[in-house]
C-alpha cells in the first residue's frame, strides 16, 4: 500500500561535497523494504518533486532518509536549503529493487549516487546478519566522491557477508582501489564467480549499459 504522509526534517547530513542525506520523521509505523523508493515533494510545490531511493534501512527505526546529489536544478536548491523542522511531503514505498528477488550470492554494481538503494540493502543485510555473500563494485571519479564511505567501511568490519571494491577514475596512492571504469575485465577479476551471482545494477545509464 502506498502511504502519502507529511514528515518533518530531523537531520541533514553532508555525505560528500555535493551529496546530502535528509532524514525525516513521519507519524505512524514506517514500513518499506530495503531498496525501495519514494516520491518527495518540497515546499508544497508540484514543480519541486522527484522520485528518490530510500537510502536508510528498515532496521534504522524512527525515520526515512533520502539522499540527493546537489546539482544546479531548482529541486536540488530546495533540498540544499532544507533544515531541521522543515515539512516535507513523501509518498512511499515504490519499487521491486529489493533483496527478495536475489539468491544467496549477490553482486551489486553501482556508480555515483546510484549507491543509495544499495546502501539500504547492504545496511539491512548487515544489521540482520543475513546469510548472504555480497560483493559490491562501487564506481566514482575520486575518493572525495564516495558517498557513505564510512558506512561501508563499518559494515565490512561488522558483517562478514560483504566485500566492497572501489573503482575510481583518479588514482590515489593512499587508497586501495581499482583504477579505471567498471567493465567486463574488472568484473571477471573482482568477481570471478560472477556466473553464480544475482546482479543488481544502479547508476548512470551509460554505466548500466
Amino acid at each position: 500500500m502506498i502511504n502519502p504522509v507529511c514528515g518533518r526534517v530531523i537531520k541533514v547530513i553532508p555525505r560528500t561535497y555535493n551529496v546530502k542525506s535528509v532524514r525525516i520523521a513521519v507519524d505512524g509505523p514506517i514500513i518499506y523494504k530495503a531498496g525501495q523508493f519514494l516520491r518527495v515533494k518540497l515546499n508544497n510545490n508540484d514543480q519541486l518533486q522527484r522520485y528518490l531511493s530510500i537510502s536508510s534501512s528498515p532496521t534504522e527505526e524512527g525515520y526515512l532518509e533520502f539522499t540527493k546529489k546537489i546539482t544546479s536544478s531548482d529541486f536540488s536548491a530546495a533540498v540544499s536549503a532544507l533544515k531541521t523542522g522543515d515539512l516535507v511531503s513523501v509518498e512511499y514505498p515504490y519499487g521491486a529493487f529489493t533483496l527478495e528477488r536475489a539468491a544467496v550470492k549477490i553482486a551489486f554494481i553501482s556508480g555515483g549516487i546510484g549507491i543509495t538503494p544499495i546502501r539500504s540493502m547492504c545496511k539491512f543485510a548487515a544489521d540482520k546478519k543475513l546469510d548472504l555473500d555480497i560483493v559490491l563494485l562501487y564506481a566514482n571519479n575520486s575518493v572525495k566522491d564516495i558517498a557513505f564511505h564510512e558506512d561501508f567501511n563499518n559494515m565490512q568490519q561488522e558483517y562478514k557477508g560483504l566485500r566492497v571494491t572501489h573503482v575510481l577514475c583518479e588514482k590515489d596512492m593512499e587508497f586501495s582501489c581499482v583504477v579505471g571504469r567498471i567493465n567486463s575485465q574488472v568484473i571477471e577479476k573482482e568477481i570471478p564467480d560472477f556466473q553464480d551471482r544475482f546482479f543488481f545494477l544502479c547508476g548512470p545509464p551509460s554505466m548500466v549499459e
